[in-house]
């Protein structure tokens, strides 16, 4: 599981060989999301303290499209 951005409180990271829809999971101390990459909808989850987080996904739904892509080849 390639972490994409590391954060103070979190990380992003992309699972290879994932389950559709392209997403991405925050991890943190004491909490995990799963969030769509296209919509950033919270598929599950809690993201209130993945805020850094969640408005980097944001300015970076292409890079996140990219990984997920080169991670998830069989898709």
């Amino acid at each position: 599981m390639p972490t994409i951005q590391r954060f103070s409180t979190c990380k992003v990271a992309i699972y290879a060989d994932d389950h559709i829809p392209p997403h991405f999971h925050i991890e943190g101390r004491g909490f995990r999301a799963i969030v769509e990459i296209e919509t950033m909808t919270v598929r599950a989850g809690d993201v209130r303290r993945a805020k850094e987080a969640m408005e980097w996904a944001a300015q970076n739904v292409e890079l996140l499209r990219t990984e997920w892509t080169r991670l998830n080849r069989r898709r």
